[in-house]
């Protein structure tokens, strides 16, 4: 089946992947039709091909009339938030993304939708110091304490995903990614990952300059043109009926140097920064091992991290009068 001549739905239209992964789509496939799903954040890409939906996908009706008719999907809606609202509300995310995300396949199913990408998250990893693997997963081990909730419903998902699968042969292909990051992001603190709070800080010219955590905690990040790329690989990759790929930059970054490179493009020098260590956080270390996804699907990142600071800083300096997220 050609991408070209088909209907793709796109779950989390409007937030920092969907936004990505819509944009890449229109750019290598003119003629492909969106039905381009959104629950609060307003539509903010305008294209004759895209078609906006606002859906409450916690509903399997719902889910299956927004599925009617489509040849391919894309799940990239979640309720995600970062230390802050972890550990102000460890619980908010695990009951709206694993209702959603099952209603979502089981509607794909049933309407025949021929092919689905799930955007899944690193977060289901144990903790592991080196680049960890994809066939490393050890569902003997937890994920780690500030991920628990979340970390278990995105195993469970990934489960649902195999089970759907293998009783009916629908095709689904899983994106563990690392910290998607870009245009588009959440820049509210209470609700934000750490680079987009790091860099509403350094545009925000903040003094002292105050950063939760640790300097040397580290992370494997990705951004959002890389994460579409991609997913789009995955949706047109029709040798491949179900796998599971890390989708990261396969490289680590401390939170000390997002802090300089944040400051170095937004021109500023505070007097101090500050990093405070009791402030909430997550865990200390995680990279992936993205090399499966470089040899199947021929896809690796074309933007450095710093490169990706810059663009997002970039754009966060020119929108951010009007975006709220």
């Amino acid at each position: 089946m050609d991408i070209n001549s088909s209907t793709v739905f796109l779950a989390g239209a409007t937030g920092l992947a969907g936004s990505a992964i819509i944009s890449h789509l229109l750019e290598l496939y003119p003629d492909v039709r969106i039905r381009a799903v959104y629950h609060k954040t307003s539509p903010h890409i305008e294209h004759k091909q895209v078609e906006y939906v606002q859906g409450d996908l916690r509903s399997l009706d719902g889910c299956r009339q927004l599925a009617l008719g489509c040849d391919y999907a894309v799940m990239a809606a979640a309720n995600t938030g970062g230390a802050a609202i972890l550990e102000s509300e460890p619980w908010g995310q695990i009951n709206d993304n694993a209702i959603m995300n099952a209603q979502m396949l089981e509607a794909f199913t049933f309407e025949n939708v021929k092919r689905v990408v799930y955007v899944s998250s690193a977060s289901l990893y144990q903790e592991c110091e080196k680049d960890i693997r994809e066939e490393e997963l050890d569902l003997n081990k937890d994920p780690c304490m500030s991920h628990y909730g979340m970390g278990w419903v995105v195993r469970f998902i990934e489960k649902l995903c195999w089970f759907w699968h293998q009783r009916c042969g629908m095709e689904v292909l899983i994106a563990r990614a690392a910290n998607i990051f870009g245009p588009f992001d959440k820049f509210d603190p209470k609700t934000s990952h750490f680079i987009p709070a790091i860099i509403r800080k350094a545009v925000d010219r903040k003094n002292p300059f105050e950063v939760w955590g640790s300097p040397d905690v580290t992370r494997d990040v990705i951004y959002s043109e890389d994460i579409a790329e991609a997913i789009v690989a995955m949706l047109d990759n029709d040798t491949i009926r179900f796998d599971t790929f890390n989708i990261g930059s396969a490289t680590k970054i401390s939170v000390a140097n997002v802090v300089s490179l944040a400051l170095k493009y937004a021109q500023y020098n505070p007097s101090a920064i500050k990093y405070q260590a009791n402030k909430p956080s997550t865990i200390r270390h995680r990279s992936l091992d993205c090399t499966k996804a470089r040899e199947l699907l021929g896809w690796k990142p074309r933007y450095t991290i710093e490169s990706g600071i810059r663009k997002t800083t970039e754009w966060w300096i020119e929108n951010r009068d009007w975006w709220r997220k």
